[in-house]
Order: structure tokens, then sequence, then C-alpha cells
């Protein structure tokens, strides 16, 4: 039963990937349009870069002000959480399997 759940926990991640997949490209996009100063910040990959996640983590788009930033980086945030807690989660339930075994 744990490593069904664990399987659950996977599930769970690989929808905030695709989740995260459609909107984090969309918010680099609108950054490359109207903030070339934040693009230079997060660097030339974004897209694959820890260092832009840990900004999309830490909520850094908030500063700019902007309604339309927020609309797609928020669900990019929530999605990169799900990745995250999934992930943490089967990875948790899978070593208390191994334990119980």
């Amino acid at each position: 039963m744990i490593l069904f759940f664990a399987l659950l926990f996977l599930a769970l991640a690989i929808a905030g990937a695709t989740a995260f997949v459609i909107f984090w490209p969309l918010m680099l996009v609108h950054v490359r349009d109207r903030y070339p100063q934040l693009e230079a910040n997060l660097g030339s990959n974004a897209f694959a870069r820890p260092s832009a996640w840990a900004w999309l983590l830490r909520g850094g788009y908030r500063s700019e002000g902007d309604r339309n930033l927020d609309g797609l980086a928020t669900p990019a945030r929530v999605a990169l959480c799900t990745i995250i807690a999934g992930l943490v989660g089967a990875g948790v339930l899978y070593l208390l399997s191994l334990a119980l075994a």
C-alpha cells in the first residue's frame, strides 16, 4: 500500500511537470519581451537553470508589479512546488517501504 501512495506522489510530480512545461516558457517569453534587465539576471538558458527556478520559488517576479507576469509566474511556481512535493513524498514513502520490508 505504501508503494501505491508513492506512485501517486510520483503522478503528482508528473502533473506538476506538465503544468511547469506550459507556464514556465510562457513566463520567460513575457520576461524576454518586456523586461530585458530581468532576462539578463535570469541568464540565457533560464528554462533549465536552477538559479532561475530558485528565483521563481522565492517569488522574485512580484517585485516587477506586472499583473500579467504574476498571472504567468504564479502557476509556474505552484507547478514547481508540486513537482518538488511529489518527488519528496514519493522518495520518503519509498524509503519507508524499504525500511518496513
